[in-house]
């Protein structure tokens, strides 16, 4: 007997593989904060220490970005798990990894600068092209599945528009 799958399962399950997917990232947002230091934009950054000037975007340090970026793919990885609200949380997640590409492109730009490491240019070479599949996977949750609709004769009849 064949397996069949309706797109309502298959965009649930795609659903909870990203929910999934956000709440390692998420995790790891606290476990290993460092991994995201390098694409958290410095133009970001507050520095305390006085040894350079904030500018007008520098309302958090480097950890407290980390943290709430964090919060949030939690929060968003908890939105698509509900039904009613996919949509919003898709919508959502789409604008968080296109946002986070400006920080992928900053690591990128600053491990091919004089201060960056083989490793460092190889790491953040690989990170930035998997936000393209991101981003157009979470813009392929916003829509809901189509209703799948079992068509049943009824009584040995035909079946409006399908031959008896």
């Amino acid at each position: 007997m064949p397996i069949t799958w309706s797109a309502r399962a298959t965009q649930t399950i795609s659903a909870a593989a990203m929910s999934a997917l956000l709440l390692a990232s998420a995790m790891k947002h606290f476990r290993e904060p460092a991994f995201f230091h390098q694409v958290v934009p410095e133009f970001l950054c507050r520095d305390d220490s006085g040894t350079r000037p904030n500018g007008p975007c520098a309302v958090m340090t480097r950890d407290e970005w980390v943290a709430v970026s964090g919060l949030i793919e939690a929060g968003a990885a908890v939105g698509l798990l509900v039904p009613a609200t996919r949509k919003a949380a898709a919508v959502g997640i789409t604008a968080m990894f296109t946002a986070f590409l400006a920080g992928h492109v900053d690591a990128l730009r600053r491990a091919y600068g004089p201060a960056g490491t083989p490793a460092q240019r190889q790491v953040h070479t690989a990170r930035l092209p998997l936000q393209v599949p991101l981003i157009i996977w979470a813009w392929s949750l916003r829509k809901p599945a189509p209703r799948s609709h079992t068509l049943r004769r009824a009584a040995g009849g035909p079946v409006a528009g399908l031959p008896a």
